[in-house]
């Protein structure tokens, strides 16, 4: 892909890698925050009058379950895509350490594949997204059958799987983390027709998240 560093090439250093995704991303950024803009001007410009507030009409009905624009916690934020299932999240050095070892296996950032997994599932084994997507990892079952995965629930299982599938998203993209995580999300067949990151509000803010946090 155009823009794309070989895996050699991807600095080593934080700063310059958080240099260079930024860069990456302030096109798109730039556009969503014009457009927010935009939408909260639109919002002010169509608030309805006091008379028609206090009127019980329709405007102050749908002015009341307008969620605020400014209220999102990121610039393509939107309600989480699973829903928090009756379990709880692995324990931490439980968590740690199964990360540790598949990250090194698969030859992947260990504080990435960490991001991965908070940002899917919040570390919750049985997480289950509205799609059909599976467990810590949150892989579907094309994914885990793909990786033999006999249990998506088995959080060893999620990870050592979801962590490969880093890994090829990495290799397939040249260490770019802005497609590679955007074909973890949406798929690469997308990725790859869009050119960069798909335009999917939930692709978007998958991508901003994981990174705002693995670039700190």
């Amino acid at each position: 892909m155009q823009g794309g560093l070989t895996q050699d090439a991807v600095p080593r250093d934080a700063r310059g890698q958080a240099e260079r995704v930024r860069a990456l991303m302030a096109p798109s950024l730039e556009k969503q925050r014009i457009s927010v803009l935009q939408q909260s001007r639109d919002l002010r410009e169509s608030e309805p009058t006091e008379a028609q507030e206090s009127s019980g009409s329709f405007f102050a009905t749908a002015r009341l379950s307008m969620p605020s624009l400014f209220a999102m916690p990121s610039p393509f934020a939107m309600p989480s895509p699973f829903a928090m299932p009756a379990c709880d999240p692995v324990p931490k050095p439980q968590l740690f350490e199964m990360i540790q070892a598949a990250a090194e296996q698969r030859g992947v950032d260990p504080a990435l594949v960490r991001e991965v997994a908070r940002q899917e599932s919040a570390f919750r084994p049985c997480s289950v997204s509205n799609k059909g997507a599976e467990g810590l990892m949150q892989l579907m079952p094309a994914t885990q059958a793909q990786f033999d995965v006999t249990d998506p629930f088995d959080p060893g299982q999620s990870l050592d799987a979801g962590t490969r599938l880093l890994k090829q998203l990495l290799d397939r993209y040249h260490g770019d983390l802005t497609l590679a995580l955007s074909a973890y999300n949406s798929g690469a067949s997308r990725v790859d027709k869009a050119g960069g990151i798909p335009d999917i509000p939930e692709t978007k803010n998958c991508v901003f998240s994981i990174l705002n946090r693995f670039l700190q």
